[in-house]
């Protein structure tokens, strides 16, 4: 993705010095998997545990600082992209577009979705309409679910944005009512379905940016398609125990996430992004 040089967002809070003082919730890859089937890429850290004494983060070495630094300039120029995009395609509709704003963090975060771990994973919160991002996120992309490259990064970000846009137009409201009313089983199916056109939205957002600003590098499409597939709740189940169990899928399996980013890429169009309606998802 072509972004040295290019606009950072200030919307962005830096709260990579302290940590929560580390939580009970797992580690390594398994402990990663295992919480990401429930929360991987917006879903409700509301059930975490409850916030610990801030404490001084990790200190990284020279080296980790200037990579760290470095992806975090990236998340900021992704950012601002996602506030251009965005931000005309409200306008043109006659709309003001309310910009979320981003947490950087390392280790843990207390969000008002309660408190989240590095294995929690990017996620939104509705509550304080933030988007959460742990840096080290972008190294288990890479290194334990085989989904590197920029613009991987850059379709998270977007996507947890498209949540953002959920909670601008009403779904996200929607869907809290709704966890009131039906099983969890049935709720689990709503729940693909938001999820899944998050990822429709990050896929307009590519399109329109694309357009506007042509960011695109060669293989960059390619490599947010390989994190869509990387993510599906059937390889990430498949992974962490062995097995599928599709009545319990809250993001949408591989090919779904793949079909509906690509949608978004190549129709630009939000109006064909209403996956509440599509009968292929009952």
């Amino acid at each position: 993705m072509k972004w040295i040089g290019r606009r950072e967002s200030s919307n962005v809070e830096d709260r990579r010095g302290f940590s929560g003082g580390g939580l009970a919730v797992g580690g390594g890859i398994i402990g990663v998997i295992v919480i990401l089937l429930k929360v991987f890429l917006g879903g409700d850290v509301s059930s975490l545990p409850e916030a610990m004494p801030q404490q001084p983060a990790r200190e990284l070495s020279a080296e980790e600082q200037k990579l760290d630094d470095e992806r975090a300039s990236f998340i900021k120029v992704v950012l601002a992209d996602t506030e251009d995009v965005w931000g005309k395609l409200y306008s043109e509709s006659g709309k003001t577009y309310d910009q979320p704003t981003l947490v950087l963090f390392r280790e843990s975060v207390q969000s008002a979705c309660g408190m989240a771990g590095s294995a929690t994973g990017p996620f939104y919160c509705p509550g304080d309409q933030k988007v959460y991002i742990d840096l080290s996120f972008f190294e288990q992309m890479q290194q334990q679910l085989n989904a590197p490259g920029d613009f991987a990064m850059a379709y998270v970000i977007a996507h947890e944005v498209g949540h953002h846009i959920q909670k601008l137009n009403g779904t996200s409201d929607k869907m809290h009512r709704l966890r009131q009313q039906v099983s969890e089983e049935e709720y689990n199916k709503y729940s693909v379905r938001l999820e899944l056109q998050a990822d429709f939205l990050a896929g307009v957002w590519a399109h329109h940016a694309q357009r506007m600003k042509n960011i695109l590098e060669e293989n960059d499409i390619e490599e947010a398609l390989n994190a869509a597939n990387a993510i599906g709740d059937d390889r990430l189940q498949k992974q962490a125990q062995g097995y599928v169990v599709p009545e319990s899928f809250t993001h949408g399996s591989s090919a779904q996430r793949v079909f509906w980013f690509k949608k978004g890429f190549e129709s630009g169009d939000v109006n064909q992004g209403n996956t509440f309606n599509d009968p292929s998802l009952n």
